[in-house]
C-alpha cells in the first residue's frame, strides 16, 4: 500500500487517518511485516493491506488507503 505521495506504508509509521485521528501501522500484509502484538498467525488471513491502531478509532484494516491518510513520522529504524 502507498500513501497519496507515492511512499510505501511501512510497519511502525505514525499516520494521520483523518482530522483528529492518528494511528500507528501495526501490520503490513502487503510487505509481510507484523508487530509483536499483531502476529502473522493471528492476522495473516487478511492477505492484503495494513492494520492501523488508533487511540481514537481502535484497530482498522485498510485494503486501500483513505484519501485523508498521510504519513506523520517514519518508524525509528534500528529500534
Amino acid at each position: 500500500m502507498k500513501y497519496s505521495t507515492g511512499e510505501e506504508v511501512l510497519l511502525g509509521d505514525k499516520v494521520i487517518l483523518w482530522a483528529g485521528a492518528e494511528g500507528i501501522v501495526v501490520c503490513s500484509l502487503d510487505s509481510n511485516e507484523f508487530s509483536d502484538a499483531y502476529s502473522k498467525a493471528e492476522w495473516g488471513y487478511l492477505k492484503k493491506g495494513v492494520l492501523i491502531e488508533s487511540p481514537q478509532a481502535g484497530l482498522i484494516h485498510y485494503v486501500e488507503p483513505e484519501a485523508t491518510m498521510r504519513l506523520l513520522q517514519r518508524r525509528n529504524v534500528g529500534k
